[in-house]
């Protein structure tokens, strides 16, 4: 007699389509808090996937991934940002002024205004409420995360910044970098949560005609192609080109989405504040 396969997890999946078209918020996914990102991404990172997120040098990387992590923080999702380049009370200091719109400068030497005071006092009252665990990169590699990212309740959404910053080495290999990707895959899987991390583009060349990352840039043997559910690079024109009025303007492009179409969203970013908004449902 052949055994007929549980029909429970084929059940379950119907309930939570069900119930996603009657309204409800999916439960297996993570909002970023932009809305054209989270359209493409059918509703924002999933449990259980690795998001990578490159882009050249000085594009804003670290600053979209930490608006990813305070938004999804926001959202009520528990959140966890690994910093391998700034320490916990900078990144505090860097979020209360994103969140406030100011400028760190100017925080720190105390040159504001009275609406600014009040925008990044609104921000800090906002951060004590719903915030994600900063926290400085440990040392040894993803076992290391690991064993931080367990200490936190019902943990859902993990930014890691950098994806290179988990390899011991000060030029790390692409064979470790890549060993480094399949670790950071299964730690998504065993502990169902979403996992950004950003990357550097090893094989980015400057001068060539179009200046947009694509999937080979990001080295490491093909490792992040290959086990990445979603690739996500930021490319903004100016930086590349004398000024033409461009300034600001990102494209946000989904270079693979193992769950869905490839394309781009247009986002702009404010330098001064080191602020990214959603070009078509900007924050008011």
């Amino acid at each position: 007699m052949v055994r007929r396969p549980d029909p429970i997890p084929a059940a379950r999946v119907l309930e939570r389509v069900d119930a996603v078209a009657d309204g409800a918020c999916a439960t297996d996914t993570v909002p970023t808090g932009f809305a054209s990102v989270d359209r493409f991404l059918g509703g924002g990172p999933r449990h259980g996937d690795l998001v990578v997120l490159g882009g050249d040098v000085g594009s804003g990387k670290s600053s979209l991934a930490l608006a990813f992590a305070l938004r999804a923080a926001q959202g009520g999702a528990a959140t966890s940002f690994f910093s391998s380049e700034m320490s916990v009370d900078r990144l505090l200091e860097r979020a209360i002024a994103v969140e406030g719109r100011a400028r760190v400068d100017d925080m720190r030497r105390g040159n504001i205004d009275e609406r600014t005071r009040v925008g990044i006092g609104v921000a800090a009252l906002r951060l004590r409420d719903a915030s994600p665990k900063f926290t400085t990169l440990p040392v040894g590699g993803v076992e290391a995360l690991r064993d931080e990212v367990r200490r936190v309740p019902h943990p859902r959404f993990l930014v890691v910044d950098s994806l290179q910053a988990l390899v011991p080495s000060l030029r790390p290999l692409d064979e470790e970098l890549a060993a480094a990707i399949r670790a950071l895959k299964q730690l998504a899987i065993e502990l169902d949560l979403a996992i950004i991390a950003t990357a550097h583009l090893p094989n980015f060349t400057r001068g060539r005609a179009d200046m947009r990352p694509h999937l080979d840039d990001f080295g490491a043997l093909g490792a992040i192609k290959q086990h990445a559910d979603v690739v996500l690079s930021l490319f903004r024109e100016e930086m590349y080109t004398f000024p033409t009025g461009i300034e600001g303007a990102t494209e946000l492009h989904v270079l693979k989405n193992r769950s869905g179409g490839t394309g781009y969203v247009d986002l702009y970013f404010y330098k001064q504040w080191m602020r990214f908004e959603d070009m078509l449902d900007p924050d008011r």
